[in-house]
This record gives structure tokens, C-alpha cells and sequence, in this order.
């Protein structure tokens, strides 16, 4: 089997410096804001000609946080509990047989800085560092299929939460963080696997370490503090 070598053109840089609280999927928390800094060898601003007239973009990245030896022809998806197991291509999980992953964000402007032409982002599910493989414009009459079928996600639940976080506490936060750190709070950042009730968890988000605790489908935050 021939080998395939390809190079990142560009690294995400996020509020997550882990991988614990990223959205399950892009678009799910359209208050994040991410920026794409290209690496050197494609700091060329004629490579970003005509991009802006695009609203979406799509973004092919390595898991590289992901990356195994073997590869399993089943795995357990978070939308159906952990527990259920499903074919590897019928499913997003990070572990495949090529650790690729794809997400659609939408652009938000294109800035001129020390690093070249970077790109702000919304609605990214990606850590900090990731490695982005390629970018491509998002194109409605080709890629929106509204009538299409989202097998198992269809009836799965959508792990909203109500999040209660003290005014104090949310103060502790850039005031331009606070908005995105509530909504991906409410996705239930916790794994499928752990649903102990009274167990203090911790999210690194922006700077800072948001411990919380879940009771039924309330997330109460109860410390933040910088990292």
C-alpha cells in the first residue's frame, strides 16, 4: 500500500487547550471564535485570493490527539450513551483509520498580522495547535442537503443542560469569553461514561479552569480560576 505524506498548511488557535469541552461537532457553539495562523511556506496572501467572499468554510484537520496503531472497525459514539457500538464510517469519531477530521465554520474576516493573513473563525471544534490539513470554501447549492437523513443522530439527545454560573464567578472571565463559555458548558462537556452525580469536574477554557458539578440537567459552576 503506497504511502500518502501531507504537510499542515495551518494551526487552530482555540480557548481549549485540552480536549476535555470541545463541541462534539462544529456549529454547535457558533459563540466560539478561533483563528487559523498558516505555517510559513503558506503565508502567501495571493493562496487566500477571493476568500472572503465566501461565508463558510470548510476546514480538513488531523486528530492529532488521536492517533493510534490500530484501528477498530466499530466504536462507541457519545450521542447514543457510550455504550453502543457502531461502524467506525458510520460515525465521526476521532479514531479511524486515518485520524482526519472535517468541520464547517463560518468566516469571520481576514486580519494582516505579524504571522501573515490569519483567518477568525466561529463555531470551531478544534484544540488548541491543531494541524489543518487543507481549506476549502463551503458552497450552499452543493454542500446543503436539507432533506438528508442524520441516521442515529436523528433521535439521540442533544445533552443540552441548564448551566447556573454566579455572576462572580462569570465575572472572573474576559467579558468577550463568557457568552461562548456558558453555551459550551450547556453541551454537557462531561464524557458519555461518567454521569456521577457530585463529582466536581474541570473545564481549561480561555485562561482559565471552570470547575463545575451536574445534578439531573443542571450544570452548576462553582470556581473559576486562572490557569
Amino acid at each position: 500500500m503506497d504511502d500518502i505524506k501531507i504537510r499542515p498548511i495551518a494551526r487552530m488557535r482555540s480557548d481549549f487547550p485540552t480536549k476535555f469541552g470541545i463541541p462534539r461537532q462544529s456549529g454547535l457553539v457558533e459563540e466560539l471564535r478561533s483563528t487559523i495562523v498558516f505555517e510559513p511556506d503558506y503565508r502567501n496572501p495571493d493562496a487566500l485570493r477571493g476568500i472572503q467572499g465566501f461565508s463558510h468554510l470548510w476546514l480538513i484537520w488531523h486528530f492529532s490527539e488521536a492517533v493510534r496503531q490500530e484501528w477498530s472497525p466499530t466504536v462507541r459514539p457519545p450521542r447514543l450513551g457510550g455504550n453502543t457500538r457502531m461502524g467506525v464510517f458510520a460515525t465521526r469519531s476521532p479514531f479511524r483509520p486515518n485520524p482526519i477530521g472535517l468541520s464547517c465554520v463560518k468566516l469571520l474576516g481576514l486580519e494582516q498580522t505579524k504571522e501573515g493573513t490569519v483567518l477568525h473563525v466561529a463555531g470551531a471544534d478544534l484544540m488548541d495547535g491543531t494541524p489543518i490539513l487543507d481549506i476549502k470554501p463551503y458552497i450552499p447549492y452543493s454542500d446543503s442537503f436539507p432533506e438528508a437523513a442524520g441516521g442515529f443522530t436523528d433521535t439521540a439527545d442533544d445533552f443540552l443542560l441548564e448551566v447556573d454560573f454566579p455572576e462572580a464567578l462569570l465575572k472572573a472571565l474576559p467579558e468577550t469569553k463568557r457568552e461562548a463559555a456558558i453555551a459550551v458548558l450547556s453541551h454537557d462537556p462531561r464524557p458519555s461514561y461518567q454521569r456521577k452525580p457530585g463529582r466536581v469536574y474541570g473545564l481549561s477554557f480561555a485562561d482559565h479552569d471552570i470547575g463545575f458539578t451536574v445534578e439531573d440537567d443542571r450544570l452548576t459552576v462553582i470556581k473559576v480560576t486562572p490557569l
